[in-house]
């Protein structure tokens, strides 16, 4: 399997393709050499920040390697415009499932990618057409709690449904929004937990609320508060994907004792790196250690 690393994957992995602008605006994009014949290429290239830019480069990088007859698949940490997998009102679009039609039709035959918002559990998917292998860092981000809580348990706590999947190994329970607030199920049992003010079974106990994604806090701060209002003691939170927009970091901090992330999004609490499980799964192909 031949690596193309885009200049964006540079803190994982060293760059041998190059990005520019020309001076209009339009993207540039420089592939290495390729040996002749048909090969198994994979490409590693973060779409976000700057996510509609970085598409094009991916679009770019796959016309060129797909027309000339390769297999190709794309590691994308973070898959932007996720969250827009639903119409919400008439007109609007599923931005979601366009940018994973956009990318089969690209002639991406698969997309390796990091607790995808629209799905709900590990492993192979379809969606757009797209072949998509969701791998999780639930685990991993789990395993970093656990070195700050010492010696000391602590319950696993989803904010919301979309996360069950990723405490639901850990005996850990979901928060589901219900008109504006929130109750808990057991991942397990699914136990009710009768209203906000509703035993969550976490006073006096160390807590980690943990979801796929932390972009302005609310959810997440909202969750926290709920913990600390329940007696909760040493309470922290974690996300796969850190975007951290505006003000969400002092929103969590004013809550939270710790906050961290994995690097699917550099940032400054990406605490937890993908090499160890990026690699697990590619199984000999890129060396990222």
């Amino acid at each position: 399997m031949l690596e193309l690393i885009s200049p964006n994957f540079s803190d994982l992995l060293k760059p041998n393709l190059q990005l520019g602008k020309f001076p209009d605006g339009d993207s540039h994009v420089h592939l290495p050499p390729i040996p002749a014949g048909k090969q198994e290429i994979t490409i590693f290239h973060r779409l976000y920040p700057h996510q509609n830019d970085s598409i094009v480069e991916l679009l770019l990088i796959l016309g060129s390697l797909v027309s000339d007859g390769h297999r190709v698949s794309v590691v994308v940490p973070y898959l932007p415009y996720a969250r827009q997998d639903k119409k919400k009102m008439d007109g609007e679009v599923k931005s979601a499932e366009a940018l994973c039609d956009l990318l089969h039709r690209a002639g991406c035959a698969k997309l390796i990618t990091f607790d995808c918002h629209f799905l709900n559990a590990e492993g192979p998917a379809e969606y757009g057409g797209l072949a998509i292998e969701n791998l999780s860092m639930g685990e991993a981000l789990i395993e970093h709690a656990k070195k700050i809580f010492g010696l000391e348990p602590f319950e696993v706590i989803g904010p919301d449904g979309g996360a069950a999947y990723l405490v639901k190994n850990w005996g850990g329970k979901h928060l589901t929004k219900v008109r504006g607030e929130y109750d808990a199920n057991s991942a397990h049992k699914q136990r009710h937990i009768e209203s906000l003010t509703g035993d969550m079974g976490v006073k006096g106990k160390n807590v980690l609320i943990l979801d796929d994604m932390i972009s302005s806090g609310s959810t997440m701060a909202r969750a926290l508060e709920m913990a600390r209002e329940q007696g909760a003691e040493k309470i922290g939170c974690a996300a796969t994907h850190g975007l951290f927009l505006h003000n969400a970091l002092d929103k969590l901090q004013k809550v939270a004792d710790f906050v961290f992330s994995s690097d699917t999004i550099v940032s400054s609490r990406a605490e937890v790196s993908i090499k160890a499980r990026l690699t697990d799964h590619l199984q000999g192909g890129a060396k990222l250690f």
